[in-house]
């Protein structure tokens, strides 16, 4: 073990120096405290002569390698115990009960068939403590009487509407009728805009919100179907009443 360990850094430090020129770009990774993340290596099938190396923070710090098909995972340190593991056949590596200390950058360098490639990951680890500090936005709920529509068998009118948020990550945003969920839209590591529609009839009497949560807190939109609803020729208008809601 420890000879295979000596012959490994050997060449990696001499892979380093010969296929410096080699190395791509840092790919970056955001996942929450306690999820899982995968390293890829892009290798379809790890062979005899192949190597797989896998340093984390400093080159030197060697947390997992396949050398001659023999997979070796160096856990025993505080940080990573019985959190690390790799998929012999690709070298891939998974990194299990992600902690904030394990963020960092994560090196790859693999010597396959003679040939040397490198990859990066930036892994940040997001603590669930940190996503109270935003407030969560409210949702806005909005109608567009030009797709309201009526039906042929009765006087009924169905009424389209959408609510949305801008700039969110690690949130779920859904529609109520009631206690009871109707739909649902999920985003994890992305900042981006979400919307969700919803038809509902013109007199329906039912009572629907609009949800935008996270882990920590929760933001409701209330629809009022007689301000939003009036009729096909009305205008887009968008709810004002808004309630805020922490969750302990």
């Amino acid at each position: 073990m420890i000879f295979t360990l000596l012959f490994t850094l050997i060449i990696f430090v001499l892979s380093g120096v010969f296929g410096a020129d080699d190395r791509n770009e840092i790919k970056s990774i955001s996942v929450m405290k306690g999820d899982s993340v995968t390293l890829h290596t892009d290798v379809t099938e790890v062979q005899r002569d192949d190597l797989i190396l896998w340093t984390f923070g400093s080159q030197d710090n060697l947390i997992a390698e396949i050398h001659k098909q023999f997979m070796y995972l160096f856990d025993g340190k505080e940080s990573f115990r019985n959190s690390l593991q790799m998929e012999q056949k690709t070298g891939s590596l998974t990194v299990a009960n992600m902690r904030p200390e394990h963020s960092g950058l994560y090196q790859l360098t693999a010597i396959i068939r003679g040939r040397t490639s490198y990859k990066t990951f930036n892994v940040t680890v997001s603590d669930t403590l940190e996503i109270s500090v935003t407030r969560l936005p409210v949702p806005v709920i909005s109608s567009n009487p030009s797709q309201c529509s009526s039906s042929s068998s009765s006087s009924q009118q169905n009424c389209s509407l959408v609510c949305s948020v801008l700039n969110v990550s690690h949130v779920t945003l859904s529609w109520y009728k009631g206690n009871s969920l109707l739909s649902s839209i999920s985003v994890s590591d992305l900042s981006i805009s979400l919307s969700l529609p919803l038809e509902v009839e013109y007199q329906d009497k039912n009572s629907y919100s609009c949800v935008l949560n996270n882990p920590i807190s929760n933001q409701t939109q209330h629809l009022d179907i007689t301000q939003l609803c009036h009729t096909c020729s009305g205008n887009i208008s968008a709810l004002q009443r808004t309630e805020g809601v922490k969750v302990h």
